[in-house]
C-alpha cells in the first residue's frame, strides 16, 4: 500500500493506493481544505486513522521547489520536509516531488480517453521531450525528457517567470499590474489568480459598473470560477475579454513552453481549470497563439496538444513513484 498526496494552496488530496500488474487501484482517497490545517502531517493522520491497512511508504506531490528533502509550500504557509514527516508518522520512507513533477509522472498512468487532443495538426508519431503545464490555483511547469527509451519527468518553477506581453492590451496588464505587484510573472496572469487579476483589469478599463448579478454571485463564491462561468455563458462582455485573454495567455506559454522544451513528444494541459474550459480550449483563440512563434509557428504546428481529463493525474503519478522506489 502506497500514501500519495498531492498538496497544492487550496486543497490537499490523498489516496492509498495498492499497486499489482503494473495497475494502481485507490483503496481510500478524501479531499481537505488546505489552509484549514496547520500541518500536512495532521491531515494525513485523520486520514489514515481509520484505515486498516499498514502503510508504511508515501510519495508527496507539493506545490512548490523541493530542495534536500524539503518544499515551503507556495501560496500556503507551510514547510513540508520528508524526514521530519517519515520520523513523525513512522513511515519507511517518504519522498517529496514537486506538483508538476507528481503530474509527469501521472502522465503514464492515464488511459486514451482521459487525455483530450486539442491540436488538429499535431503528429502523434513524434518521438522526444514532452511539456506539461498547468494552472490552478497557481501555474506549474513541467518537462519529460526523453532519453531514447522512456521520458523522466523533471520539475520546474517556470510559472514563476517573467510575463510577456504580444500586443498592445497585453502592455497595459503588465503595466496595471507591476504597479500592485512589481514583479509580474506568468501566473499572475495565468491562474485562479490570473482570471481575478484579469476581471478586475478589464473592469478598470472598460469604465462600466459590475451588473448586480454579478456582483452577488462574486460575493458568494469564488471570483475566478464566476468571471469564467460568466464569460463561457456570454452573460457580461468584461468576462468574455478576461476568459478570451486568459485562453490567449494559456496558449502563448504553453507555446513558449513547447518551445523552451523542444516538446516534439506533446504538450499536455493539467491543473483544475483547462477542463472547466474546454470550449475555450478547443477554440482558435488558444491554437493561434500556440502558434504564434514567428519562424518557429511550422514546427509548433506539429506538436500534439493534450488537455488531461483526470484530476487524480498528479495523485496517481506521485503513487507509482513511490511504488517503484525512484
Amino acid at each position: 500500500m502506497f500514501l500519495a498526496g498531492d498538496i497544492g494552496g487550496t486543497k490537499t488530496n490523498l489516496a492509498v493506493y495498492a499497486y499489482q500488474n503494473d495497475r494502481l487501484t485507490a483503496q481510500k482517497s478524501a479531499s481537505y481544505p488546505s489552509k484549514d490545517h496547520a500541518t500536512l502531517a495532521e491531515i494525513i493522520r485523520s486520514f489514515l486513522a481509520d484505515f486498516g491497512p499498514i502503510v508504511t511508504h508515501a510519495c508527496m506531490g507539493v506545490a512548490g521547489p523541493v530542495k534536500d528533502g524539503v518544499v515551503h509550500v507556495t501560496n500556503l504557509p507551510w514547510i513540508v520536509d520528508a524526514a521530519a514527516l517519515q520520523a513523525e508518522l513512522k513511515f519507511q520512507h517518504v519522498s517529496l516531488l514537486n506538483d508538476l513533477e507528481a503530474n509527469a509522472y501521472g502522465i503514464r498512468t492515464l488511459q486514451p480517453d482521459e487525455l483530450l487532443s486539442i491540436n488538429p495538426h499535431g503528429d502523434p508519431r513524434q518521438v522526444g521531450n514532452q511539456a506539461l503545464i498547468a494552472a490552478g490555483t497557481g501555474l506549474g511547469e513541467a518537462g519529460l525528457m526523453w532519453d531514447g527509451v522512456t521520458h523522466r519527468p523533471f520539475a520546474s518553477e517556470g510559472g514563476h517567470a517573467s510575463f510577456a506581453p504580444n500586443d498592445s492590451t497585453g502592455d497595459e496588464l503588465l503595466s496595471f499590474l507591476r504597479k500592485e505587484h512589481g514583479h509580474v510573472s506568468w501566473e499572475r496572469v495565468l491562474s485562479g489568480m490570473g482570471m481575478k487579476n484579469l476581471y478586475l483589469f478589464f473592469r478598470q478599463r472598460s469604465g462600466q459598473p459590475e451588473p448586480a448579478w454579478l456582483v452577488e454571485q462574486i460575493r458568494e463564491g469564488d471570483i475566478a470560477a464566476v468571471v469564467s462561468h460568466a464569460g463561457l455563458a456570454g452573460k457580461d462582455p468584461v468576462c468574455i475579454e478576461a476568459l478570451d485573454c486568459f485562453t490567449r495567455n494559456y496558449g502563448a506559454e504553453a507555446g513558449n513552453l513547447a518551445l523552451k522544451m523542444l516538446a516534439l513528444g506533446g504538450v499536455y494541459i493539467g491543473g483544475g481549470i483547462a477542463p472547466k474550459m474546454l470550449p475555450k480550449m478547443q477554440s482558435n483563440i488558444f491554437l493561434d497563439t500556440f502558434f504564434d512563434k514567428g519562424r518557429m509557428s511550422p514546427l509548433l504546428k506539429t506538436i500534439p496538444v493534450y488537455v488531461i481529463l483526470n484530476d487524480k493525474t498528479a495523485l496517481q503519478g506521485a503513487a507509482w513513484f513511490a511504488a517503484h522506489g525512484t
